[in-house]
């Protein structure tokens, strides 16, 4: 996911699909988008994300500047992730597409509500 130096095509579709296009992605930003923030959170998400793909993307998508690690309050210290305003202006995409799949694909439900995400 890292920006090539030469891109493939100026074509925004495909630069989008560069950075977003794997299966994972875009299921990490929606949990995030559904309030999680937690690695161990990331991983019980009904599709089963291996721990070493799912670091993977998070550390990519923080290189894109869609998240932004952070450590917690918590006691003791956790480090935790959560959209940037980058992230966030993919909520129309991620609830476009997920309007799509109920409207278009048999047996879709929508289990998870997007909630309102800080930046």
């Amino acid at each position: 996911m890292k920006q090539a130096k030469h891109k493939r095509s100026p074509c925004p579709i495909a630069c989008v699909l560069d950075i977003l296009g794997d299966k994972w992605t875009l299921l990490v930003i929606r949990d995030m988008f559904c309030g999680r923030s937690y690695f161990n959170e990331f991983c019980r998400s009904p599709e089963g994300i291996a721990t070493n793909i799912l670091a993977d993307r998070l550390e990519k998508l923080v290189e894109q500047k869609l998240v932004e690690r952070y450590v917690t309050e918590d006691t003791p210290p956790r480090d935790a992730y959560r959209l940037t305003s980058k992230g966030n202006s993919l909520k129309p995409v991620l609830k476009a597409v997920a309007d799509w799949g109920l409207a278009n694909i048999d047996g879709t439900t929508a289990k998870m509500k997007l909630v309102q995400t800080p930046s």
